[in-house]
C-alpha cells in the first residue's frame, strides 16, 4: 500500500547523475511536485498492465521487477538498489506498465507523476538525451539477458544470477557473503529454472567449493570459478 512519508532525503540530483542537468527553476519544479512514498515488504508498487501514472527513484530497500508467465510463473527481470530509477519507460510511452514492481523489503522511493516527468524531458534537451542513454543501456542489458537465459545451461544461468547479485549489492562486512538474502524461489525466477533445479545447482556449487551456504546467506569462496561457469554457459 502506497503511503506518503515525511522524511528528509537528499534531492534527486545529488543521488543520481541523471538529474544533474536540471536548471535551478527545474529543480524547484521537482521539489514542488515530487512525493516521498513508502511500501511494506511484498507490496505491489505497480502491476503489469496498470496505466502508468508515476516514475520512481528508489531511496531505501530493494525492489524486484518481474513478468508473470504461463502458470503464474514469475520471471524476475531486474533487482533494484537505492537510487535506481524505474517506471520511466511507460511514462514516456504514455501507456501501461509492461512489467510489475514489488517491494522485496520495506522500501522508500521518490515518486514523480508522469505529467511532471514528461514535462521535464520535453523541456530539457540534456535530460532527454540522458534518459535516452539510460533506456538504451537497459535495452542492451535485457537483450544480453534474453540470449543468456535461452542459450546458457542451468549452471551458467545460476552463476550469472549470483554474480549479478554481487554486482548490485556487494559483499557484507566479511568480504565474502553476498549482501542480499534472496529466497531460492526468487533466485530460480531470476535464472529461468525451477526452484528444485536452483537448490540442486547451489548444492553442486557448494560441493565444488565455489560457494558456501548458510540458510539464505550465500558466501562466494571462488569468484573466479563462478565467473568461468557463467562465461562458458
Amino acid at each position: 500500500m502506497i503511503k506518503q512519508k515525511e522524511e528528509n532525503f537528499a534531492p534527486m540530483w545529488e543521488l543520481n547523475p541523471l538529474w544533474e542537468t536540471l536548471t535551478d527553476d527545474e529543480r524547484a519544479y521537482v521539489e514542488n511536485n515530487v512525493q516521498i512514498v513508502s511500501f511494506a515488504k511484498n507490496d505491489i508498487i505497480h502491476a503489469d498492465g496498470d496505466e502508468s501514472d508515476c516514475m520512481y527513484m528508489l531511496l531505501e530497500g530493494k525492489v524486484r521487477i518481474y513478468k508473470e508467465g504461463v502458470g503464474q510463473r514469475l520471471q524476475i527481470i531486474r533487482l533494484l538498489k537505492p537510487y535506481d530509477i524505474f517506471g520511466y519507460r511507460a511514462c514516456i510511452a504514455e501507456g501501461p506498465y509492461n512489467s510489475s514492481a514489488s517491494a522485496f523489503e520495506d522500501c522508500v522511493a521518490y515518486c514523480l507523476k508522469r505529467e511532471h516527468f514528461t514535462y521535464l524531458v520535453r523541456k530539457n534537451g540534456a535530460l532527454c538525451y540522458a534518459v535516452m542513454q539510460m533506456m538504451a543501456r537497459d535495452l542492451a542489458i535485457q537483450e544480453i539477458k534474453t540470449v543468456n537465459l535461452t542459450q546458457k545451461h542451468i549452471r551458467g544461468r545460476l552463476a550469472e544470477s549470483l554474480l549479478l547479485l554481487l554486482k548490485n549489492y556487494g559483499f557484507e562486512q566479511d568480504g565474502k557473503t553476498i549482501a542480499m538474502l534472496l529466497p531460492r524461489e526468487d533466485l530460480a525466477n531470476m535464472s529461468n529454472m525451477t526452484t528444485a533445479n536452483a537448490i540442486r545447482t547451489l548444492s553442486q556449487f557448494a560441493q565444488e567449493g565455489i560457494i558456501a551456504i548458510d540458510g539464505r546467506h550465500i558466501r562466494i569462496t571462488d569468484e573466479t570459478a563462478l565467473e568461468k561457469i557463467s562465461r562458458l554457459g
